[in-house]
């Protein structure tokens, strides 16, 4: 039943007809979500608009806000309902995630710069958008004052774990089509928890991009890092050593596929069987044994990969000399893996981003939404677990450190 001031859907559609020049789905539309607030806010309210409750009502209208919606149907102005207490938004406007945020404005600003595709265009037509520059530029300033507040965080306290990884895009530089390296740097903190706490893109993997990189986090409070876990990149280990000055633990994961590169498919199933139980031992001593006995095995059949194994032995087994709660996780990027498919997921549908800070937006805007989940779920490992690393850590020298202690 409508109220006094409220009109019916049959009134709706009479007004609307009755204008020969209207618009019949907009001016319907626009009727219609303007009732359904007043419905909304006379249920915050607890009294109907105009309606005299003194006694029971939660709070007063105050006015309206104006707010433009842009629809299928067309531009339709909108008079959102204020209060004099407390706040009011339509549930029909549900407010986007900062990611989808980010996905929009990397589409829009692809649209305006001339590199976008039919896949774009249809992206922004199944999300009735309409892009403008004046709109691009807004939504790119806000969400770039939130990357730059991310980026730029200090870090407090310690990261005993260090998780590091890249992945390359397709980004348009110069008037050309590059790819580029998206680097993500991932952390355990003293608490168990685990953060994303840098990222970056770069040209390439590079051990001068690397050392930047690395120096950039530790300008901003990086310490206490007593393992860095990555894929194995020459110029990435001579950036930890000399800026981190700490142990590398190579990525099994990735390790186990650059040996069954060097292998015929007919050989994989023998070769996984004799490498994979190397890290599955209770022991780094029983490890060793396991992977001396792998590397006699292959010495015949397989020469070249059992000259790897034995060179990467300190490599992949750096992990067994912390606690043994830690690794499973410590083994491998694995904990980057699936952070790498959601960022892919979302720039499959961009396909060539129009610059590098596009890219940099897209993947700061789903790092905050991945640390925000990660503050509210249980850690990643127990506090009890981290004390004994803590307690025990010795001090290394950082890079800063190394010459002073040399002319000592």
């Amino acid at each position: 039943m409508a109220g006094p001031d409220r009109m019916t859907t049959e009134e709706v559609v009479r007004k609307v007809l009755l204008d020969e020049h209207a618009d019949v789905l907009r001016e319907s539309l626009k009727l219609l979500v303007r009732e359904l607030m007043e419905l909304e806010v006379s249920e915050l309210v607890g009294a109907e608009l105009g309606e005299r409750r003194p006694d029971d009502r939660a709070t007063h209208r105050n006015g309206y806000r104006p707010r433009r919606w842009d629809t299928r149907a067309g531009e339709i102005e909108l008079r959102i309902p204020k209060l004099r207490e407390g706040s009011y938004f339509p549930s029909f406007l549900r407010p986007r995630k900062r990611s989808e945020q980010a996905l929009v404005a990397v589409v829009q600003q692809a649209y305006v710069c001339g590199v976008s595709t039919r896949r774009v265009d249809q992206l922004v037509e199944s999300l009735g958008l309409r892009v403008s520059r004046s709109e691009v530029s807004r939504i790119c300033a806000l969400l770039d004052e939130q990357v730059e507040v991310f980026r730029e965080r200090p870090l407090e306290g310690r990261y005993p774990y260090l998780f590091v990884d890249a992945k390359v895009e397709k980004v348009r530089d110069g008037g050309r089509v590059v790819p580029k390296c998206v680097v993500v740097a991932h952390a355990v903190h003293e608490t168990g928890r685990r953060e994303i706490i840098g990222l970056d893109v770069g040209a390439a993997e590079t051990e001068a991009f690397w050392r930047e990189f690395l120096r950039s986090l530790v300008a901003r409070g990086l310490g206490g890092v007593e393992l860095v876990i990555s894929d194995a990149h020459e110029g990435l280990k001579h950036a930890i050593q000399r800026t981190l000055s700490c142990p590398w633990q190579r990525c099994t994961v990735h390790f186990l596929r650059d040996c069954l590169g060097h292998a015929r498919r007919d050989q994989h199933g023998l070769l996984a069987a004799l490498i994979r139980p190397i890290f599955n031992q209770p022991s780094r001593d029983e490890a060793r044994a396991r992977l001396a006995e792998a590397v006699a095995q292959l010495e015949r059949p397989l020469p070249k990969v059992a000259a790897i194994l034995e060179q990467a032995e300190e490599e992949v087994l750096a992990f067994y000399a912390f606690p043994p709660e830690h690794w499973r996780k410590l083994r491998s990027t694995n904990p980057l893996e699936r952070f790498n498919r959601e960022i892919g997921r979302r720039t499959d549908v961009v396909g060539i981003f129009p610059d590098d800070r596009s890219l940099i937006r897209l993947v700061s805007m789903l790092a905050i939404e991945a640390n925000d989940e990660w503050l509210v779920t249980r850690c990643y490992m127990s506090r009890q677990s981290m004390e004994p690393l803590l307690e025990q850590r010795l001090h290394r020298p950082t890079e800063e450190e190394v010459p002073e202690l040399q002319a000592a």
